[in-house]
C-alpha cells in the first residue's frame, strides 16, 4: 500500500538516496558516514510495527470469520457476496502483512528478494483498490435499493455480484500494476541494509530526472484520484441520498442508521485521507521538511492499513444493539451479513409499501 517511497537518483550511484519515505532510517548524511540519532524515527517505527501487528491479527481473525461464515453457513445472496469480496481483499492483504512487519522491525531491511518486493507491494495496492471499489459498489447497490425498491426486488440477484466482483479485481489489478514495474531492491553502501523501494528510473532512461519525477507524480496522483476522491464521492453521495429518503419518509425512528452511515464514511475518510495527503506531499519532497515525511509517512500508512481490520467491526458489529440483541457471536455475524428477507413479503403492486419496507432494511449499509 505504498509502504515504501524511496527513490534512487541513479542506479549507478547507490550512495545518493532521497530520504523522504518510511522505507529506511538513514538520511543522506548517514549514507556518507555521518553519525545521526533517530529517536523520533525509532519511536515512529516501533509504533508502526505495533499497529501493523494488531491489524494483522484482528484482520486475519475478523475477515477469516466473515469468509468462513459466508462460505459455509449462508446462502450466497448478493449482499453476502459483496461482503465476501470485501473480506477476501482484506484477508489477502493481512496474509502478506507479516512481510512488511518483518521489514519494518528489522530496521527497513528487506530479506525476501526482489521478486517478493514487487509482489508484496502489488498485493498491498491491490487491496486498497479492491476494498475501495467494493465499498463504492456496496454503496451504489444499497442506494439503488432505496430509490428503486420495486425494480430492485424484481431484478437484484446474485448474478450481478458474480459479474461485478471479477470486474472489481480486474480493475484493481490494472491500477496496481505500476508496483510490478517500479518496485526494486538495492543494498545501501554504508548500512548493508537492503531496501524495497519505488525506483521510477528505468534501464532505458537511467538519468532522466524529469521523466522520473513525471512517473512519480502520475502514480501518486492517480492513486489519490482513483483510490480516494472518486470512491469517497460515490460513497458520500449514495449515503446522502439514503439519509434524505429515510428522513423524507420518516422511516428512521432511531438515530442508529444515521450513526452507522456516518461511522462508515468517517472511518474511511480518517484512515485514508492522511495517507493520500502525505503521498501528495512526498511527490514534492524537496520542498517539504525531511523529518515530517520520514516520521509521518510510516504512521499515516499504518493508519490506512488498519482500515483492513476495521471492516468486520464497521459492517457487522456496529449494526447490532448488543444490549438487546442476545445471540451468539456467530449468529450476530450471520444476521448482519444475511440478505434482507423482508423483500419476500412485499406486495409488488404497491409501490408505497415496497418503498417503505425496503428503506427500513438499509440501516447496515
Amino acid at each position: 500500500m505504498g509502504l515504501v517511497f524511496t527513490t534512487m537518483r541513479s542506479l549507478s550511484n547507490d550512495s545518493e538516496y532521497d530520504y523522504y519515505g518510511p522505507d529506511h532510517e538513514y538520511t543522506t548524511d548517514e549514507l556518507h558516514g555521518k553519525e545521526q540519532t533517530y529517536d523520533s524515527k525509532t519511536i515512529a517505527r516501533i509504533l508502526t510495527v505495533f499497529i501493523y501487528t494488531i491489524t494483522c491479527l484482528l484482520g486475519l481473525v475478523g475477515n477469516g470469520l466473515v469468509i468462513g461464515i459466508i462460505a459455509f453457513k449462508m446462502k450466497k445472496s448478493i449482499n453476502a457476496l459483496w461482503f465476501l469480496n470485501l473480506a477476501v481483499a482484506d484477508f489477502l492483504f493481512n496474509v502478506f502483512l507479516p512481510l512488511t512487519i518483518s521489514y519494518t522491525a528489522l530496521g527497513y531491511n528487506w530479506v525476501f528478494g526482489r521478486g517478493m518486493c514487487k509482489v508484496n507491494s502489488f498485493l498491498l495496492i491491490l487491496n486498497m483498490y479492491t476494498s475501495v471499489f467494493s465499498l463504492a459498489t456496496i454503496s451504489v447497490d444499497r442506494c439503488i435499493s432505496v430509490i428503486f425498491p420495486v425494480w430492485s426486488q424484481n431484478h437484484r440477484n446474485p448474478k450481478i455480484a458474480y459479474l461485478l466482483c471479477p470486474l472489481i479485481w480486474i480493475l484493481g489489478t490494472l491500477m496496481s500494476s505500476p508496483s510490478l514495474v517500479f518496485r526494486d531492491t538495492e543494498t545501501v553502501r554504508y548500512t548493508g541494509n537492503i531496501i524495497c523501494f519505488n525506483n521510477y528510473y528505468l534501464p532505458s532512461s537511467p538519468n532522466d530526472h524529469q521523466l522520473h519525477d513525471m512517473r512519480h507524480i502520475t502514480v501518486n496522483v492517480t492513486r489519490f484520484l482513483a483510490g480516494f476522491i472518486m470512491p469517497m464521492t460515490i460513497i458520500t453521495v449514495c449515503y446522502m441520498i439514503i439519509i434524505f429518503r429515510l428522513r423524507r419518509n420518516r422511516l428512521a425512528k432511531s438515530k442508529r442508521p444515521l450513526r452507522i452511515i456516518v461511522a462508515i464514511i468517517m472511518t474511511f475518510f480518517l484512515c485514508w485521507c492522511p495517507y493520500h495527503v502525505f503521498n501528495l506531499l512526498e511527490t514534492q519532497h524537496r520542498s517539504v521538511f525531511g523529518p515530517v515525511l520520514e516520521i509521518g509517512l510510516p504512521i499515516v500508512t499504518s493508519i490506512a492499513v488498519a482500515n483492513s481490520c476495521m471492516n468486520p467491526i464497521l459492517y457487522v458489529f456496529m449494526g447490532q444493539d448488543f444490549k438487546k440483541f442476545k445471540m451468539t457471536f456467530l449468529s450476530r455475524m450471520v444476521n448482519a451479513l444475511s440478505e434482507d428477507t423482508v423483500h419476500s413479503s412485499l406486495h409488488r403492486k404497491s409501490l408505497t409499501k415496497a418503498s417503505s419496507m425496503t428503506e427500513k432494511e438499509t440501516i447496515l449499509l
